[in-house]
């Protein structure tokens, strides 16, 4: 009896994979709940497996002490004597409780107390030895679906691929032999702990050390790898040996090992790209395939690159949907900021423009308090110009104002704007008249002859107007001569000699 239980303890041991002393150990504590169920008892109690019986002890559990305060744990020394003459202060005295009486119910406590310590030491094992394998390459078998999620099998253990972790290209099916990558290893998760990755960009990376012997022995190094699953994989390698070239290590002979990679990814473009310590000719070369006229660097701090290209190879640099810049940017680490040739012309352009033409101070804007126009001021917004080139996200930056006053303030400037327009509209139309009316003096005094009524160009207009009372075929060609004297002084800006009717005119009027 006592040989078979110690044997199927190993055996457990052996198909978990933990220690029969854990065994063991989950054994007693499962008797000790069962007799503290069964006794109802406050007792300290220690169970202990005996392997020559093959039976499990429990012992209420007492310690020696000079003056006893809890009777049920302590136990004095004169007492302790009559059970062990050898009892010192200190010391611990064990008194056998009954464990035959322990009934049906008190059993399957027992049962679920060891499966669950098994079950615990279980899953303590598993986090042990894979939370040092995390970005290991290993191959799994799918064996069931749950949900969107997948569950491998990886010989040991079972393993979770979560939908976000899978490619966008590929379908798996029952029995399916897979590639992936150990992501992480969840202590706390109820299910399989163990996270693996299909999607991670150290797939790639582990892909390439089995195909390139370039890269698994160290001459080659990818130093970077940015990836969107399913899609396209940019690799940045750099070689040890300057005799090696790393791209062309990677790519091999026709293509055969990045051709291999690709197969295994079903189909996912990857660019190969050499890597640069440099940062403005490693973005160059990041935005491959598109061809880059020029990298600036915009704030060191922050990382932010402008990056101009050519017209014609703006939409390869951005990539469908973003996809190449975005890559790019993952892959050297900088935000990145393209534009095309044509549009860096128009923004220096509108920044030129922006320096000679004259600001408007804040206080021309009505309905908006000094307050307000202080707090905007202390944010670094000093003219009308700037503030109309602000979105309402920036304007709620600024401290003290909120998203009421954003309206206001917009309110403001849409009404400034507007008033700006009419004016300038009924200052054009008073020119054209008054170089229309007269373009030999050019003044104010014409126009306000013509607006009067006398005699004159405006005689002349109301018989070219009216051909029933004209009398004379010269005075509409006078009228005629007047208008294209005030074409040409428009278009000369300068003062030119009228003839005809406007001469006569104005000798009438100096008489």
């Amino acid at each position: 009896m006592a040989n078979l239980l110690y044997q199927q303890i190993e055996m457990l041991s052996r198909e978990k994979h933990i220690e029969p002393e854990v065994v063991v150990s989950a054994i007693e504590d499962a008797m000790v709940v069962a007799a503290r169920k069964f006794y109802k008892t406050e007792e300290d109690l220690r169970g202990k497996f005996n392997p020559e019986t093959g039976q499990v002890d429990v012992y209420s559990v007492q310690t020696v002490v000079e003056e006893v305060t809890d009777p049920k744990k302590e136990i004095t020394l004169a007492d302790a004597k009559k059970k062990d003459p050898s009892a010192e202060v200190g010391t611990e005295i064990l008194t056998p409780k009954p464990t035959d009486v322990l009934g049906r119910i008190a059993a399957q406590t027992a049962k679920q107390v060891i499966l669950q310590k098994v079950r615990e030491a279980e899953r303590d094992t598993i986090f042990n030895e894979y939370n040092g394998r995390v970005g290991e390459l290993v191959t799994v078998i799918v064996k069931r679906a749950e949900g969107p999620d997948l569950i491998v099998d990886m010989g040991r253990t079972e393993a979770r691929l979560p939908k976000r972790e899978q490619s966008k290209l590929e379908t798996y099916n029952i029995g399916e032999r897979l590639r992936v990558v150990i992501k992480a290893v969840d202590r706390a998760a109820k299910g399989p702990q163990v996270i693996v990755s299909r999607a991670d960009a150290s797939l790639v990376q582990r892909l390439f050390e089995m195909e390139v012997p370039e890269i698994y022995d160290g001459t080659v190094q990818i130093r970077h790898a940015a990836r969107e699953a399913g899609e396209r994989t940019k690799v940045a390698v750099m070689s040890r040996d300057k005799d090696v070239d790393p791209v062309g290590a990677c790519v091999g002979m026709k293509g055969m090992r990045v051709q291999s990679i690709i197969r295994e990814l079903r189909g996912e473009k990857i660019d190969i790209i050499p890597y640069s310590e440099e940062t403005v000719a490693f973005a160059q070369k990041a935005l491959s395939p598109a061809k880059v006229t020029r990298v600036q660097i915009v704030d060191p701090e922050a990382k932010k690159l402008e990056v101009i290209v050519e017209d014609s190879q703006l939409s390869l640099a951005i990539g469908k949907k973003g996809q190449n810049v975005r890559l790019a940017s993952k892959l050297i680490g900088w935000d990145i900021d393209i534009k095309s040739e044509e549009e860096k012309r128009q923004e220096i352009e509108a920044e030129m423009t922006a320096l000679t033409a004259p600001a408007t101070p804040l206080t021309s804007l009505a309905g908006v308090g000094a307050k307000t126009i202080e707090k905007m001021e202390a944010a670094g917004v000093n003219s009308v110009e700037k503030l109309a080139s602000m979105t309402p996200e920036q304007l709620m930056e600024i401290p003290g104002i909120g998203e009421k006053m954003v309206d206001k303030i917009y309110q403001a400037v849409n009404r400034f704007y507007e008033s700006g327009t009419e004016a300038v509209a009924t200052g054009e139309g008073a020119t054209t008249a008054e170089t229309a009316e007269g373009a030999a003096e050019g003044g104010e005094e014409t126009a306000s002859s013509v607006s009067a009524g006398e005699e004159g160009p405006a005689e002349t207009a109301e018989a070219t107007e009216n051909p029933a009372e004209s009398s004379t075929e010269p005075e509409a060609a006078a009228g005629e001569e007047t208008a294209n004297a005030a074409y040409e002084a428009e278009r000369e800006a300068t003062p030119v000699e009228n003839d005809g009717n406007a001469g006569k005119s104005e000798e009438a009027k100096s008489e």
